[in-house]
């Protein structure tokens, strides 16, 4: 059996002091299917697809516009890295970026481009791989602050042990689909357009049906 000295137990104990309880407990919230619902109705926007959040990530981040040889140009902040010290910083590609930020937009918007397959296409060293670097860090970080959160379920599954009781064993929806896909289609306008009123400026995203393996679980 380890054990520890005294000297060691302080070190341990500075390390735990390090972690900051209330920004966990926050993060890895867990609750009921009607708390969800009820986060949902104070706030919709909890579930935005990925091409929403994205979008909304980088305004988040501020942007200034310009004049450039007679054209209204703009430069997105997120793409300096300022978060990250400008480590990711990527300059002077002011026009394709704002090309992939208005694909993003047209996606966000439902205009078809959510069902498209994105290259970013250019020759070595014109920061294809840090741009892509840059999103997926910036989404992170945008996941963890109250303006990004969003949620997912998992299963709670009577299960037989090898005493042959029953016990509870939690299964993780391996899509981290939204809790929202439970809800069986057909009543889901009528369930959203009352968690969200149509004269709010929002509507609820969710569609399509939850993955096969979650399918099976539910029927």
């Amino acid at each position: 059996m380890q054990t520890f000295r005294e000297t060691d137990m302080g070190l341990v104990s500075r390390i735990a002091a390090l972690q900051d309880k209330s920004s966990f407990k926050e993060l890895h919230w867990e609750g009921s299917f009607e708390d969800y619902l009820r986060i949902v109705r104070e706030n919709p926007r909890v579930t935005r697809t990925a091409f929403q959040r994205i979008y909304d990530m980088i305004l988040s981040h501020g942007k200034t516009e310009y004049i450039d040889n007679k054209k209204k140009l703009i430069r997105y902040h997120f793409f300096h890295d300022e978060k990250f010290g400008g480590r990711d910083a990527v300059y002077g590609l002011d026009v394709p970026l704002m090309k992939l930020v208005n694909v993003f937009k047209s996606a966000a918007q439902g205009y078809g481009t959510e069902k498209r397959v994105i290259l970013l296409h250019g020759p070595v060293g014109s920061a294809k791989s840090t741009i892509v670097r840059l999103l997926k860090k910036g989404t992170e970080e945008y996941s963890r602050t109250p303006d990004g959160a969003l949620y997912t379920f998992y299963w709670q599954l009577d299960k037989k042990n090898g005493d042959g009781q029953t016990v509870q064993q939690q299964y993780q929806t391996p899509m981290n689909e939204d809790p929202l896909l439970v809800i069986p289609e057909e009543w889901r306008e009528k369930v959203f357009a009352d968690l969200c009123p149509p004269d709010s400026g929002f509507k609820i995203p969710v569609g399509g049906d939850l993955c096969p393996a979650s399918r099976l679980i539910f029927r």
